[in-house]
């Protein structure tokens, strides 16, 4: 008998933690909701009372995330599937995104899931199965301008995420780099949007402001289809280590391959003849 998996998901109350919830409770799947207000999830709660759960938890805090980790183990016995979901977006210059800024963008997308990774490999190891799903954004493969200290997070999660794959592959445990375009989460909600301060010196960050801040509720990704699909890749054979989605996504991850090998390529000769001579 395959056993229902136990999924937790962190910034569950909405977007694309919302509807990995919602496509792993239509799977048959235990989902606990990981959120800073658990208050949104209290309609998918009640209409699933046996399959799903809120736990309010903050992933910037490390020490509840260690107790909320042992918690769902001690109920559930296991966890099966480790979504890192709870991020947010931002915009600003490099120069002009302060310090403070940073390490705040670095807390929720890198020490956060790092945090929750660490806390569940012991059980996943033990179970010699499991699977941890970093959400990225195709910004982890990319940047451009008004994007770098957000992307600055993803490609340190990508690269952490790349490590850890290596590492864990020999006790079965997977790892799923999602990498989405535009979909239409709450990502740009102007509440949610954060933005540096503007000089005004950077017209493209300022191009990048207009596209954030008038972007929301247009973005051509559907969360559920996304959520379907990330589903699918966890249940493949060999589940690829990244996955960009939704046609912009697409299309900007291999574009930007391109341009690396061109870059490389164009200096190949004489970059690899840097070796001493003799």
């Amino acid at each position: 008998m395959v056993m229902d998996k136990v999924w937790l998901v962190t910034g569950a109350s909405s977007g694309f933690g919302r509807a990995i919830a919602e496509a792993a409770i239509a799977a048959g799947d235990v989902v606990v909701g990981a959120a800073r207000r658990t208050d949104a999830l209290d309609g998918l709660v009640a209409a699933h009372p046996d399959q799903m759960e809120a736990l309010r938890l903050d992933v910037t805090d490390t020490a509840a995330v260690e107790a909320a980790v042992k918690d769902v183990v001690a109920r559930h016995g296991r966890i099966d599937v480790l979504v890192n979901n709870a991020g947010r977006t931002h915009v600003g210059a490099f120069e002009e995104t302060t310090d403070a800024e940073l390490r705040a963008l670095f807390d929720v997308h890198v020490f956060g899931p790092a945090a929750l990774v660490r806390a569940v490999l012991p059980h996943m190891r033990d179970r010699r199965s499991g699977a941890i799903v970093q959400m990225s954004s195709m910004g982890g493969q990319l940047s451009f301008a008004g994007f770098s200290a957000y992307s600055g997070t993803k490609f340190a999660l990508e690269g952490m995420s790349e490590g850890l794959a290596d590492e864990v592959a020999e006790y079965g445990i997977k790892v799923l780099i999602v990498e989405p375009g535009a979909f239409r989460t709450s990502l740009f909600e102007g509440a949610r949007a954060g933005m540096s301060a503007d000089s005004g010196v950077y017209a493209k960050v300022g191009e990048t402001r207009t596209l954030v801040s008038g972007g929301d509720g247009a973005q051509p990704g559907d969360p559920a289809k996304a959520a379907a699909l990330v589903l699918a890749a966890l249940d493949a054979e060999r589940t690829p280590l990244r996955l960009p989605l939704g046609d912009d996504g697409v299309t900007a991850v291999l574009g930007h391959l391109d341009q690396v090998r061109e870059d490389v390529t164009a200096w190949e000769e004489r970059t690899r003849a840097t070796a001493f001579d003799g």
